[in-house]
């Protein structure tokens, strides 16, 4: 009598497992894909002030579901931006900047609510604090994008605003008299 009830206790365990705990099948598999926007001209040469810069490698990328079409993840603006202080006699401390983009009516265009306003900090660059007369510094762009500014012939340019500390820079030679005892 108690085989028959070990029998009947593994065949209820065996079946338990054969038919209760098996995974149910999976549903269709969503593809996610990067959908890229160029950004022309893909290069641009900005001044402010006594900073020269050149952004470069922009493009405006979001990830969506294939064949459905839906936004995964918001756009974003990525590039890099290279920096000069192109003053002679002045060192500049670079602070951040702030990206706007604006529309055909010269009104800046805003990132929808619950995203970040487009903006950019500097820590050291190259392992200094600040930037003497003809160096350069590099920065990784990578924004929030509006999605108003993806519609055809919304966008018509992009504003880098910088903020950066100035301080006068002065190379002075001395010369002094020495001379080598014992001789």
């Amino acid at each position: 009598m108690w085989q028959r009830a070990g029998l009947m206790a593994v065949s209820a365990a065996v079946a338990a497992m054969v038919l209760g705990c098996s995974p149910p099948p999976s549903g269709p598999t969503v593809v996610i894909e990067d959908k890229v926007y160029t950004v022309m001209p893909a290069s641009v040469l900005a001044k402010a002030g006594i900073m020269t810069g050149e952004v470069t490698e922009m493009k405006v990328t979001e990830r969506v579901e294939k064949g459905s079409g839906n936004v995964v993840s918001m756009a974003k603006l990525t590039g890099k931006l290279k920096l000069t202080n192109s003053s002679k006699d002045q060192s500049v401390r670079l602070v951040g900047g702030k990206i706007q983009f604006i529309d055909a009516q010269g009104q800046p265009i805003k990132v929808e609510e619950k995203r970040i306003e487009p903006t950019l900090r500097f820590s050291s660059y190259g392992g200094a604090e600040r930037l003497d007369p003809g160096q350069e510094a590099t920065q990784s762009v990578d924004v929030d994008f509006p999605a108003e500014a993806l519609k055809a012939k919304k966008l018509k340019e992009i504003r880098l605003e910088l903020v950066y500390l100035p301080s006068s820079y002065k190379e002075e030679t001395a010369n002094f008299t020495v001379s080598i005892g014992g001789q």
